[in-house]
């Protein structure tokens, strides 16, 4: 069994998904727009670049993700994108990436668990934890 997050987003979408591959060195391996699919004359012009469906891979990470319905879209909460990252410099630049235009709930730092941890919620609203734990922490 393997859980993928679902991410909706308020018409961000593929902005997100662009983000997150040049941030986490991933790839979008499937990207919908109503306006491509068999639902196009379904929805109005308004909807046409909005997407559908979408399927981003970095490493082990996936997640999918569309643009929600105004009247479905909620801000995520209570649930983060959690990462889990080798080194501190890696956890460094993705925290600066990712956080940038977001708000940030703990700053990237050192605790007692790991050389880098944070949360946060980046631009598109998607909350995020990175965790490196770095070198082995005596017992």
């Amino acid at each position: 069994m393997r859980a993928t997050p679902y991410l909706n987003f308020d018409g961000t979408c593929a902005e997100a998904f662009r983000h997150y591959e040049r941030v986490l060195g991933g790839t979008i391996l499937y990207l919908q727009t109503h306006g491509d699919s068999p639902m196009r004359n379904n929805v109005g012009p308004e909807w046409h670049d909005r997407v559908m469906h979408a399927l981003f891979q970095a490493g082990e990470l996936q997640l999918m993700a569309s643009d929600a319905p105004p009247s479905h879209y909620e801000k995520p909460s209570g649930v983060y994108v959690s990462l889990h990252l080798d080194s501190a410099a890696e956890a460094d630049r993705i925290y600066a990436e990712l956080s940038e235009g977001g708000e940030v709930k703990m700053p990237l730092q050192e605790t007692f668990w790991a050389e880098r941890f944070a949360m946060f919620s980046d631009r598109f609203g998607t909350p995020w934890m990175i965790n490196c734990e770095g070198k082995a922490r005596p017992a």
